[in-house]
C-alpha cells in the first residue's frame, strides 16, 4: 500500500512529519476522510492534508508551516513539491505544534484566529527544532488507517 503521508526525501523537512502523523490519526478517528497528505519543501518547511466532505465530496485541506502553525480550506491545489493554494482559509490559531485532538476541535467547530507569525523559518538555532526532534516518533501510516487511538500508536518509541 502508498503511504498516507508521503515523506520528503530530506530528513531535515521531515522533521515536523510526527505533527502530522498524529494529527491524520486524530482525524481518521474522528471520522473525516483523509485523502492524502505530504511534506513539502523549506523556506517554510510546511505539510498539507487533504481531507473530503463526506456530505459534500468537497476538497478541503490543512496546511501547517513552520512560521504561522496551522490553517484550514477550500483545497484548490497542491502536491509535493508545489505550495498548496487554498480558498477562504483560516488560521486556526493554537500555537505552532498544538496536539492533535485541539486542532481537530478547532476545525471542527469554526475557530479563526488572526495571523500570527510565531517565529521565522530562518531563526535555525531558536530550539524549534528540538521541539520536533522532541515529538513521539508514529509510523507512517498506510491506506487505510486502522482505528487505534493515537495516543497507543505515540508511544512507539
Amino acid at each position: 500500500m502508498r503511504p498516507l503521508l508521503v515523506e520528503h526525501p530530506d530528513r531535515w523537512v521531515n522533521l515536523p512529519a510526527p505533527h502530522a502523523v498524529l494529527l491524520i490519526l486524530e482525524l481518521q478517528r474522528r471520522g473525516h476522510v483523509v485523502v492524502r497528505a505530504h511534506m513539502d519543501p523549506c523556506g517554510p518547511r510546511d505539510y498539507t492534508i487533504v481531507l473530503r466532505d463526506k456530505a459534500t465530496s468537497q476538497l478541503t485541506a490543512l496546511v501547517w508551516d513552520e512560521e504561522s502553525g496551522l490553517r484550514h480550506g477550500r483545497f484548490v491545489s497542491g502536491r509535493q513539491g508545489e505550495r498548496t493554494r487554498l480558498e477562504n482559509a483560516v488560521h486556526l490559531g493554537g500555537g505552532l505544534l498544538p496536539p492533535a485532538c485541539d486542532v481537530v476541535d478547532r476545525m471542527e467547530n469554526g475557530v479563526s484566529e488572526p495571523y500570527r507569525r510565531y517565529r521565522a523559518h530562518t531563526d535555525l538555532l531558536d530550539g524549534f527544532d528540538d521541539r520536533l526532534r522532541a515529538l513521539p516518533w508514529v509510523a507512517v501510516p498506510a491506506h487505510p488507517l486502522p482505528a487505534t487511538p493515537p495516543s497507543r500508536l505515540a508511544q512507539v518509541a
